[in-house]
């Protein structure tokens, strides 16, 4: 199978009845579509997003999916609309852009539905990266095995889940560290505490490990601390290193590794950082 392109431009097709029912059968409260997008934001730049259903079934979607910026495409079911006609629509909507926009090389069909299968087939033909997202109990194994990449819903819930273990867990041991000196960084900000400023820094140091973790599980080689900042702009436009205490991205960089959270090298050519290993040293 093709590998996944160096920062990709991505278009996701979203089969929306077809996950959300899966979902639903599988005991997910809802279908959490940030979840997806978090995940293909680990691999490049998303640059179309479209959603197919009858939005009037799935009123209570129609907010989320504009929160994550999808254009939500009307396939009303009525008469002289057969079972199918979503998928229709999606197969020639994403032909269309296969063909005529070639810098989108990554395509995502969000379905479990076997019928896409013939799509993956015609976009690979066309030198595109594919990958299928859907719940695991109703996804076609036709559809799984011809995709480039198969990515379950159900681990990304898990992943959630296990994220906001870990998160409740470093929320206790910040309480019981209340007082711990912040590293040198920027000035206080007005009636900020010491503890405040520190559970920022670590906040922002959380944040590049969790976004180092994700990059190596999607490739396995070394990766540029520039990357990792790239990304975590994908995800966080907003971001600044600066507004969590920190004067540069390589102190950031420096103070995971001080934490024996990051094994990095520095490339003298550059001055930036290279970063090799990861995770928390026994």
């Amino acid at each position: 199978m093709a590998s996944l392109p160096t920062n990709p431009n991505i278009a996701i097709f979203c089969d929306y009845e077809n996950v959300a029912i899966g979902a639903k059968d599988a005991n997910y409260t809802n279908l959490d579509i940030s979840l997806i997008i978090e995940r293909l934001l680990d691999k490049g730049t998303i640059v179309v997003k479209r959603a197919y259903s009858d939005w009037d079934t799935f009123k209570q979607a129609k907010k989320p999916m504009h929160e994550a910026a999808f254009e939500l495409i009307e396939i009303p079911h009525v008469s002289y609309s057969g079972k199918n006609s979503a998928d229709i629509r999606m197969v020639v909507d994403a032909l269309d852009l296969c063909y005529t926009k070639p810098h989108v090389n990554v395509f995502v069909i969000i379905s479990g539905d076997s019928d896409f299968s013939p799509l993956v087939s015609k976009l690979r033909e066309n030198n595109k990266f594919v990958i299928g997202i859907g719940v695991k109990s109703s996804s076609s194994k036709l559809l799984l095995e011809n995709c480039d990449e198969y990515i379950f819903y159900d681990d990304l819930v898990r992943e959630k889940r296990k994220s906001e273990r870990n998160a409740q867990q470093k929320g206790r041991q910040k309480r019981e560290t209340t007082e711990t000196q912040p590293s040198n960084g920027a000035p206080a900000k007005e009636g900020e505490t010491n503890a405040d400023r520190a559970g920022a820094r670590q906040e922002a140091v959380d944040l590049v490990l969790e976004t180092v973790e994700a990059l190596f599980r999607e490739r396995d080689e070394n990766i540029w601390a520039s990357h990792v900042k790239q990304v975590i702009k994908r995800k966080r436009p907003q971001f600044s290193e600066t507004f969590y205490g920190f004067r540069s991205f390589n102190e950031l960089i420096e103070e995971s590794q001080t934490q024996q959270l990051l094994d990095i090298q520095k490339d003298e050519k550059s001055g930036g950082y290279v970063i090799i290993g990861f995770g928390p040293k026994a």
